[in-house]
């Protein structure tokens, strides 16, 4: 394939989660979504940046958690959706962290299935699921 070949990327190059309570934030996405971080090199001063572990040039955007003094986490923000084995079964660890869920695992027909849930951090995210 050649570059003029390539498809147009998908819309999303990079998301920011922001975080007040960084150890809390990564031990939530790591248990409700099996993710891994490493720390951003930029991190310093007043900002703490952890990388969620992604491929460059892999399917799906990355992304970090962010804790900063000039932006908090709140429910009201950009919705964030993660892929996951399956809603139900994220829904039920993300219930360890004490989280609401505000949208159970529903159909969107052949699209799968996809969950509201609240995050460690006061934030509301999108969960995916094709099971």
């Amino acid at each position: 394939m050649t570059a003029t070949d390539k498809p147009a990327p998908n819309p999303v190059g990079w998301f920011e989660i922001y975080v007040a309570d960084m150890d809390r934030a990564k031990g939530f996405y790591a248990d409700v979504t099996g993710a891994r971080f490493t720390l951003a090199p930029m991190s310093g001063g007043e900002m703490e940046m952890w990388f969620f572990d992604a491929a460059r040039g892999a399917e799906g955007a990355a992304g970090g958690l962010i804790r900063h003094p000039m932006r908090s986490p709140n429910m009201e923000g950009t919705l964030v959706y993660f892929s996951v084995d399956d809603c139900a079964a994220a829904i039920t660890r993300a219930g360890g962290h004490e989280v609401p869920v505000f949208v159970d695992k529903q159909s969107i027909g052949e699209m799968g299935f996809i969950a509201i849930i609240g995050d460690s951090e006061g934030n509301s995210i999108g969960l995916h699921s094709w099971v």
